[in-house]
């Protein structure tokens, strides 16, 4: 179940986390300031996007576009595996996909290597 606070960006001006829309301006209760959605965009994490282009969000499903060498796993990941219920993180590195794969367990990938399914 998601809720609506976690769905809506906090306040620009004072990290506010209960803002509400109004038409098309978010809108702070606690300091009363009003902005565009698209304002707060540059402000965020960099958007993560997949090897030919799309952008990837929580919760998408992937699939590998090379095969990988794992280490501890005598076969890697296969070209064409699915990954499925994703999550952006900042990981090591230039790794910023956490997901679990199946047959090899939790692991980092990164978006250079998937494509959105």
């Amino acid at each position: 179940m998601t809720r609506v606070e976690d769905t809506l960006p906090p306040c620009p001006e004072c990290t506010g986390e209960y803002t509400y829309e109004m038409g098309a301006l978010m809108v702070c209760p606690s300091c009363a300031h009003e902005w565009a959605p698209a304002d707060g965009a540059g402000e965020g994490p960099g958007v993560v996007k997949d090897s030919v282009g799309n952008v990837l969000a929580d919760g998408d499903t992937v699939t590998v576009v090379k095969t990988l060498k794992v280490k501890g796993s005598p076969t890697g990941i296969k070209s064409g595996t699915k990954v499925r219920n994703i999550r952006l993180v900042q990981g090591v590195g230039d790794h910023d996909i956490d997901c679990k794969v199946d047959g090899i367990g939790p692991m980092q990938l990164k978006s250079s290597v998937v494509k959105k399914v």
